[in-house]
């Protein structure tokens, strides 16, 4: 091949490393200006002038710094996540489906797992990466949170919590925990179950509060009381792993003389850590007792007899938050705050039945 030949197909020489507009601009064979121009999506330019920018960007691999666009006073098409942690197969879920419908509209997305007292660290280093939005997934220290909401509205930066409901000022989506308790409750209250074995459902946390409520609720419709028709056992058990504490706590009520007759789970995992315990000591499911989670995640269909469960609903949930913030990139935000409750459903399954009567007990 001629010199000529040679000269006139610049896809065969060899790409240079370009580490700046100006360089990459001389690459191009256009003024910087001109390249900005394109890079910056601005109206005004030929087809053919975009192409051939955006052909030597692929053969390139060169990438616009997103700090420039940070001192031109420009957002980066980029979502920050703070996650309570990655352990929570739900949280995952919720996420994951979340950071793929953003990715549809050309969002990136950063993660951090926040630790209680870290959170105003997060929120400083993404609102100087000049982030479009920050999102909340989980549960977190309530008064601290709303700090940092307080912060990002007083930057004009769109914000969402997911999942935690009641932090002040803040735009949340969060499933209705109490109607899916209640409604769990109401279904074993149908089967003739009166008395009720509480599995991980304690302690200060908001989702457990919620999940009390219903109960109540439930119990209440039905002339009993909470006192009277519920016992709990969390505070004899560690929770370190939540199949292990299932079945500690199941084994407790296993010997005991007058056992409840249904028991309730915080999740599926403690629910099915229960339901082993249960039959490892004799006690058949649901013959001889009903036992349900909470969450309806693919676990539940493993054991035998599958598991009742609240389905969280995370698609609604997914579909729901990426509309609503979205909207607020966008610039139809909300004065006020909007709070959007998901509503749960209930799958019943095979391990939960007919209360047992006093002389099968």
């Amino acid at each position: 091949m001629s010199k000529s030949a040679s000269q006139k197909r610049p896809d065969r020489a060899p790409v240079p490393v370009i580490r700046s507009t100006a360089e990459f601009a001389r690459y191009v064979g256009l003024a910087r200006t001109t390249v900005s121009r394109v890079l910056n999506a601005q109206p005004g330019l030929r087809p053919k002038t975009i192409a051939r920018v955006q052909q030597a960007m692929e053969r390139t691999g060169f990438t616009p710094n997103a700090h420039a666009l940070h001192l031109r006073g420009k957002r980066t098409a980029t979502i920050g996540f703070c996650m309570e942690n990655l352990l929570t197969p739900t949280a995952v879920l919720k996420v994951a489906g979340l950071q793929h419908r953003l990715r549809e509209r050309g969002y990136a997305s950063l993660i951090e797992i926040l630790e209680p007292g870290g959170s105003r660290r997060v929120i400083r280093h993404f609102l100087s990466l000049r982030v479009d939005a920050v999102v909340f997934i989980g549960h977190f220290v309530e008064d601290e949170i709303a700090l940092r909401i307080r912060e990002l509205r007083t930057n004009a930066t769109p914000h969402l919590v997911i999942d935690q409901i009641g932090i002040s000022g803040a735009d949340t989506v969060a499933l209705d925990r109490s109607r899916g308790m209640r409604e769990l409750v109401s279904h074993l209250l149908t089967l003739g179950h009166r008395t009720y074995g509480l599995l991980g459902i304690t302690g200060p946390m908001r989702a457990v509060r919620d999940r009390l409520v219903g109960i109540e609720a439930a119990l209440g419709s039905r002339g009993l009381t909470f006192a009277g028709a519920t016992r709990s056992l969390d505070s004899l058990h560690a929770r370190d792993n939540d199949f292990e504490y299932g079945r500690a706590l199941a084994r407790g009520f296993v010997e005991e003389r007058d056992r409840p007759t249904a028991f309730v789970a915080l999740n599926d995992e403690i629910a099915i850590g229960a339901l082993q315990a249960l039959q490892e000591a004799g006690v058949r499911v649901p013959q001889d007792v009903s036992v349900a989670g909470f969450n309806n995640q693919d676990i539940c269909l493993m054991p035998t007899p599958r598991l009742t469960s609240v389905d969280q609903q995370i698609q609604q949930t997914v579909d729901t938050a990426a509309n609503l913030l979205l909207a607020q990139i966008e610039g139809v935000a909300s004065p006020s705050p909007l709070v959007h409750m998901i509503e749960p459903l209930l799958v019943a399954r095979e391990s939960t039945g007919p209360a047992p009567s006093r002389s099968r007990r």
